[in-house]
């Protein structure tokens, strides 16, 4: 089947070039609108914050709000008292606003500070405007606000504001990652191919994968709940697939077109050979994105099938893309021997680690076990503002709430039960509420419709901290007599956490079950499958370690241009972890099929896995280097969940193309010895039907090069190779 398929692409090049471009396009047009459609979610609807929070939202005349700092000019000055008034005003006039209040129109005391010199307008947006109304709105309540009030600072944050940045943050770093990340991949790609064709390929494979993943992240968006960080996560995911499988396939075309094939049979067999291998690599890819679907949560259920159809736009571009542009440009391509052991750095290596196979696995072991510690501390956060850059309004109107407004310091717990809000039971409740530890103040919304009431209670320090999070746990702990419903920033927090607890080990037995299957049906192996399992373990563990020890206790934050805040975004470990998983699968699948390849030509253990990595390693590096210059992009950006996540995959794939693969794999599988490729009878009988093979016996018109592959079996060019 995969050869039929280049078969066609080589025929038809000039169609599927076509095809490819007008996605391209498509992806540009149609693609770059997702940006206006992201949004976070809080968690599953099960949740009992999610579930207040939706209580409070369908009571709420208005939608949610913007807060409009004025900073500067003494709050009491008439000037500055009929300047705010004017602007709260204008305000109101904002298409999509449906009201504002200022310190002047109420007489809420928090909307004063204490200092004098700063007051807030709450300005609240109509309740079924759909989102990218709101950010227009916040764009043109900024536009109204510059310059409104002579001598102070104005500048719009809140939930609103924060929601704006974000969005924009999430499409600047998107596009501040690929144009770092781009240039500096072609002129690496051209020093590790030789030459600008080459280069390209994967570049262009590249290209059309993220147009894709866009367009299929802009889909999900009418689906389902997506993200701010998805969209970059996905896309520059995609790209470094694409450049994975470009590379593996054009280094088996180099290698059949030296053993002496033609254009067309060279590209015939670099589909059966080593797009079996990126086929399979996909689903193992696959099976570790699919985990996310254990956490029942929005977001993540949309990570992961946008992530899953993005690796299937990339494996097309790795069957089809590539295939037509190495008919095309296949004869100026450079041929490339087929090396054995002895031939290269990387054989040498294996061997050398094959003397001491003990201690390199020990070594390596210890040093990766040592690297995880930090992350038994590990705190969390989720949707802070101090995550966005340094330079949004949102951030600096948060960081001056926390210093100077000292009621608004954190956003409130809430509170939520269906009684009116005029009910005395309401009242009593508030007031036993207002000296319990770690409450700063109380107070009961106004304005809610129908049989609901809210009691707001704000916690003393951040809306996310320890001190948060307990009385969360206190206010449900020790309900009243009436039902209720604990909601608000902290609460999602906590319910964020508690659900990928619960979740955790449902997506890990998945992942874990479906790459034992998949490695398994690849190797007949039990126990390589379970090796791998354990060696990804460890190197993820590493990668958790300095995540903590780098975004969390803040080493290195001035090297990287941080300010850190004692905790890590809570989805980081989780997307981390599927999508660095998937990447190590990729090089174990890689790094394996070359193994086997060897071991079935008659070679023993010892020399398959020497030949093997020799043969796959500077494919598995080169991919790796390359890999880690699309992510260091993306830990170029200003948003600190995806700095976060950019660096914590650049770390994931260095540790796993080096350390790993390069030792820890040569030295585990040399101790086991034969044992490596060990099965009970009944899943060898198994295997020996269903397995799946990196060299099958090929089909008429495929290249057929002999699994051994003697030097002097070479298919004169142009020869017909149709009988």
């Amino acid at each position: 089947m995969l050869a039929t398929i280049a078969r066609f692409c080589v025929r038809r090049r000039r169609w599927v070039l076509v095809a490819w471009m007008l996605l391209f396009v498509a992806g540009i047009v149609i693609g770059s609108q997702v940006f206006s459609r992201l949004k976070d979610s809080n968690g599953g609807s099960g949740s009992e914050s999610v579930q207040g929070a939706s209580i409070v939202a369908k009571a709420a005349a208005v939608g949610p709000s913007a807060v409009v700092l004025v900073n500067g000019p003494p709050v009491a000055a008439a000037s500055t008292r009929a300047s705010v008034q004017a602007l709260t005003a204008r305000l109101e006039q904002v298409p999509q606003v449906a009201g504002a209040v200022s310190a002047y129109t109420s007489a809420d005391p928090m909307l004063r500070a204490p200092n004098g010199h700063a007051s807030l307008v709450v300005v609240s947006v109509r309740n079924s405007v759909v989102m990218m109304a709101h950010m227009v709105a916040v764009d043109a309540m900024r536009s109204t606000a510059r310059g409104a009030v002579p001598g102070a600072r104005v500048q719009v944050g809140g939930d609103l504001g924060v929601s704006r940045d974000g969005m924009m943050a999430s499409q600047n770093d998107l596009l501040r990652g690929e144009a770092i990340a781009l240039p500096v991949l072609l002129v690496a790609l051209f020093f590790i191919f030789g030459g600008l064709r080459a280069a390209l390929l994967p570049i262009f494979a590249a290209l059309g994968t993220t147009a894709g993943a866009l367009i299929l992240l802009m889909a999900m968006t009418h689906l389902t709940d997506v993200a701010p960080y998805a969209v970059d996560v996905i896309t520059l995911f995609g790209l470094a697939l694409a450049v994975d499988y470009s590379l593996l396939m054009v280094n088996r075309f180099r290698e059949a077109r030296a053993a002496g094939a033609d254009i067309a049979a060279a590209v015939e067999y670099t589909a059966a050979t080593a797009g079996r291998t990126v086929t399979f690599s996909a689903l193992t890819v696959t099976a570790a994105l699919a985990g996310l679907f254990a956490f029942g949560d929005p977001t993540f259920t949309s990570i992961a099938v946008g992530g899953i159809a993005t690796v299937l736009v990339a494996l097309a571009a790795a069957l089809t893309l590539i295939p037509a542009l190495l008919a095309a440009w296949g004869p100026k391509l450079k041929a490339t021997q087929r090396q054995s052991a002895e031939d290269g750095f990387f054989g040498r290596l294996a061997r050398r680690v094959q003397r001491q196979p003990l201690l390199a696995a020990a070594a390596v072991s210890a040093l990766l076990v040592a690297a995880a510690l930090p992350f038994l501390h590990a705190s969390y956060g989720l949707g802070d503002p101090r995550t966005l850059p340094a330079g949004s309004e949102s951030r600096q109107v948060a960081a001056t709430l926390l210093a100077d407004f000292p009621a608004l310091r954190a956003d409130p717990v809430q509170v939520v039960t269906r009684i009116p809000a005029g009910d005395p039971r309401v009242a009593a409740y508030a007031a036993t509420l207002a000296h319990q530890p770690g409450v700063a103040a109380v107070s009961i919304q106004h304005g809610l419709r129908g049989a609901v009431s809210v009691v707001n209670v704000t916690p003393a320090g951040s809306a996310q901290s320890a001190t948060a999070q307990h009385l969360v746990a206190a206010l449900r702990a020790n309900r009243p007599a009436f039902r209720t419903y604990i909601t608000g920033s902290a609460a999602f927090l906590t319910d964020f956490k508690t659900q990928i607890i619960n979740r955790l080990p449902y997506a890990l037995t998945l992942i874990a079950l479906a790459t034992f299957v998949l490695l398994f049906l690849m190797t007949g192996s039990v126990l390589i499958p379970i090796k791998a399992l354990i060696m990804n373990m460890l190197s993820l563990g590493a990668v958790f370690g300095a995540l903590v020890w780098i975004f969390q206790d803040g080493h290195l934050s001035s090297l990287l241009g941080f300010h850190a805040f004692g905790a890590i975004e809570v989805w980081a470990p989780v997307i981390v972890f599927v999508f660095a998983f998937g990447l190590s699968m990729d090089y174990e699948v890689f790094l394996l099929s070359r193994i086997k390849e060897c071991h079935d030509e008659g070679c023993d253990t010892n020399t398959a896995v020497a030949n093997g990595l020799q043969r796959s390693g500077r494919i598995i590096t080169s991919a790796a280097f390359l890999v880690m210059i699309v992510f260091l992009g993306l830990a170029a950006g200003q948003t600190l969940g995806i700095k976060e996540f950019g660096l914590a995959m650049a770390i994931a794939v260095a540790v796993d193309a080096t350390l790993v693969r390069c030792i820890l794999v040569p030295a585990t599988m040399t101790l086991l010895g034969n044992a490596n490729w060990w099965a009970p009878a009944s899943l060898r009988r198994l295997h020996n039907r269903l397995g799946l093979h990196e060299a099958p016996a090929h089909p008429a018109g495929i290249l057929a090069i002999p699994a051994a592959e003697a030097p002097a079996a070479k298919v004169p060019a142009g020869a017909d190779v149709s009988r």
